[in-house]
């Protein structure tokens, strides 16, 4: 377990180099990691996940410009990620691939939530990885290639009908394609369970912000940080959550 959590922060720190550089087209491997506002490179005990950004004080070494709180917060979410898929699948070959769309649904959902981007360096690639690793292990090779196609479908299908409603783009393609991916890794049951908690998730934010006055009908949510949310949801309870569901009308 200890291993595991510190492996979670080392990746998370990763995840932070790919959410900071990836929006901004730059090489993960170089330059070195830096501050964005004067450019001075750290050192490599600045570097230690959590712990750098605590000694630090939150603030640059050398301009003591405010680091970004989203650092230390991404690297304990992981950790938390990484230990959850464990408690829920063991030693097994599976958790192994989880743990890989775990991390580009955190990666996702903080570039989206930031940039109101979904990158198709990661989505593109995740539906190819999703169905190949469906041949080894769950869902199977026919549910993730029939999740991915409905999981694309339906998200492009529901922004179709929204454009030609109303003559503007209700679907960026960047959902569709997130979709997709998410359908090759868990499968078309829980690409379904996915839809719908992100749906609800996105309406109940949606009415919270218009009952408070912080936002209105005409405001934009980042869709894909609810799909992520709702896909991390699915891969570590998805299958008791559909079983309880269907229990009702048993």
């Amino acid at each position: 377990m200890l291993v595991l959590a510190a492996l979670g922060l080392a990746v998370g720190s990763f995840l932070n180099v790919c959410i900071y550089r990836i929006p901004r087209r730059e090489s993960l491997l170089h330059p070195p990691s830096r501050c964005p506002a004067c450019g001075q490179g750290l050192r490599w005990f600045d570097n230690v996940p959590v712990l750098g950004y605590v000694l630090l004080g939150g603030r640059c070494r050398a301009c003591r410009a405010p680091i970004s709180i989203r650092y230390p917060i991404v690297e304990l979410v992981t950790m938390g990620v990484f230990l959850l898929h464990y408690a829920v699948f063991g030693w097994d070959a599976l958790l192994a691939v989880r743990i890989l769309f775990a991390c580009a649904m955190i990666v996702l959902f903080a570039i989206d939530l930031e940039h109101h981007l979904l990158p198709n360096v990661i989505t593109l690639p995740g539906i190819v990885v999703g169905l190949i690793c469906s041949l080894f292990v769950p869902p199977g090779l026919l549910d993730a290639f029939i999740g991915a196609l409905v999981g694309g479908a339906v998200l492009w299908l529901i922004g179709e009908a929204y454009y030609r409603y109303s003559g503007q783009e209700g679907m960026g393609g960047g959902d569709v394609k997130m979709l997709a991916m998410i359908g090759a890794f868990l499968g078309w049951q829980q690409v379904a369970l996915t839809l719908v908690l992100s749906s609800v998730a996105g309406s109940v934010i949606g009415v919270l912000l218009i009952a408070t006055r912080r936002g209105g009908l005409k405001n934009e949510l980042p869709y894909g940080t609810f799909l992520a949310l709702a896909a991390l949801i699915a891969s570590l309870v998805g299958e008791r959550i559909i079983a309880w569901y269907t229990g009702l009308y048993a």
